[in-house]
């Protein structure tokens, strides 16, 4: 795969192999089970309390207990009432805690309660070079990730037969062919609900700040990209939060140009050019926006970054969904994460309400209008989930 990991960041799925946390998050991101086959939530949403499976032992033969768990939060007081009985204490209500509580737990050397365990693990300086697991139970069975820099380093190490599975790819192109040409090589294509690519809109800017501007930029996004699955919310399609086309604002150029003729900071500024800055990832995102852009009144020049920009007008970038639907970081006006420099009042009352209701019923009324307030300002467009594609040899 590729990315840069350090041993406190290796990637979730390999984690999960190894060990598991007291819940396991569902695909829709629902908490279930882990090690703790049960829990009940107290004091409204200030206490959690763990009840934990008996028959639990970690690879190197030890008994899973309370006393094992190491998590180590900040501002909460942890009560081990018994072996099979843990107390979180909260200083305040705080609902994704179930969904935090799914970190995995380990003992030293990363031994954990998983189907694997970890044989071995190269570094280069700090960061991970790769990691050898082991079955649990069948020492001849093993896998060994390899972490490189790039996506061509990656699909380069696949052609040379250096991987035998190259998971995380963007798309297959390989020297004028497809990796998937390759004899013996099977191509699988998923979406990664994990990612949604966004046009990320600077609020405060002089032109950007007109809520109808935005809007009209929005309207004029295509209904389909090649990249990846349409995304026009800020919750994925598999999410338990995600109001199904319910707010959806599918592309219509005629809205669009309305929209744009009613814009004030459009109508002073003349003939309106903007700057959209871009991840090289997404360029060819970009270069389809912007052609489209420019049949409803609205030039857009592109420049490719290597991150987020300290400052711009458009950014085109993505952002890695939360496990639960809590969003607060990214749009509340306190957080140095909300690179849109958005601030809306009622938006910041119901990211405050969602993250202290624990009833799951009311938490999806309250991300429902959460969804809804947030496409109608516009302070971005969200566009989709991108595809990857997993090459493996046979």
């Amino acid at each position: 795969m590729v990315g840069a990991y350090t041993i406190r960041e290796i990637p979730m799925p390999i984690q999960l192999e190894i060990s598991q946390g007291l819940t396991l998050i569902s695909e829709d991101g629902t908490a279930k089970p882990g090690l703790a086959k049960s829990w009940k939530i107290k004091d409204e949403g200030k206490v959690y309390e763990f009840y934990l499976k008996d028959n639990i032992r970690f690879t190197d033969g030890s008994k899973f207990t309370s006393n094992t768990i190491d998590y180590l939060f900040s501002n909460v007081e942890i009560k081990r009432t018994n072996p099979l009985t843990i107390t979180f204490k909260l200083k305040e209500s705080y609902s994704p805690f179930l969904i935090t509580a799914s970190q995995p737990i380990f003992k030293k050397g990363f031994v954990g309660t998983g189907r694997y365990k970890v044989k071995d693990i190269k570094l280069n300086g700090e960061f991970i070079k790769s990691i050898t697991l082991i079955s649990a139970n069948n020492p001849f069975k093993t896998k060994t990730y390899y972490f490189y820099p790039s996506q061509e380093a990656l699909k380069i190490a696949f052609a040379l037969g250096e991987v035998s599975k190259a998971i995380g790819l963007l798309d297959t192109n390989f020297q004028n062919t497809r990796l998937q040409s390759f004899k013996n090589v099977k191509a699988s294509k998923k979406t990664n609900h994990q990612r949604i690519a966004t046009l990320f809109y600077n609020t405060r800017d002089g032109v950007l700040s007109d809520t109808k501007l935005r809007n009209a930029l929005t309207y004029s996004i295509p209904d389909s990209f090649e990249e990846g699955e349409r995304n026009y919310s800020p919750f994925p399609h598999n999410s338990w939060a995600y109001s199904q086309g319910v707010n959806e604002r599918k592309q219509d150029i005629v809205r669009a140009r309305e929209l744009l003729s009613q814009s004030l900071t459009a109508t002073k500024s003349g003939e309106l050019a903007i700057s959209l800055k871009t991840l090289q990832r997404y360029e060819n995102t970009a270069k389809e926006i912007m052609g489209i852009w420019k049949t409803v009144g609205v030039k857009a020049e592109i420049e490719v970054v290597e991150s987020v920009p300290e400052t711009f007008q458009v950014f085109l970038g993505d952002f890695r969904v939360p496990r639960d639907p809590d969003q607060y970081v990214l749009w509340h006006k306190d957080q140095e994460n909300n690179i849109t420099r958005y601030n809306n009042l009622r938006i910041d009352k119901l990211l405050e309400d969602g993250r202290k209701t624990s009833d799951l019923s009311e938490r999806k009324k309250i991300y429902a209008d959460f969804e809804k307030y947030l496409l109608a300002d516009s302070p971005a467009s969200f566009l989709y989930s991108p595809y990857e594609y997993e090459i493996e040899r046979r």
